[in-house]
């Protein structure tokens, strides 16, 4: 799987190797706003939920943001 990271998703100090095992083990996946836009919730390599930005385009996917995962977004499957 092939993609870029763009310097505003390391913000919050979530590493590449951490986003990418976020993306190729991802548990869930909302759609934005925005129809180019999707936010994938995953595992970094230990474990810990994360939600990574993804902006599709006519030059491929982009990573745009990253950080650790948000209750909102793990109610009711994650968290009770």
């Amino acid at each position: 799987m092939g993609y870029n990271v763009i310097a505003s998703a390391f913000k919050h100090g979530v590493g590449k190797a951490d986003i990418g095992h976020a993306l190729r083990c991802r548990w869930r996946v909302f759609a934005s706003d925005d129809d180019s836009v999707v936010m994938v919730i995953g595992p970094s390599q230990s474990a810990e939920p994360l939600e990574v930005d993804v902006k599709f385009d006519k030059r491929g996917m982009t990573v745009i943001h990253a950080m650790p995962a948000r209750a909102k977004f793990l109610a009711g499957w994650w968290l009770p």
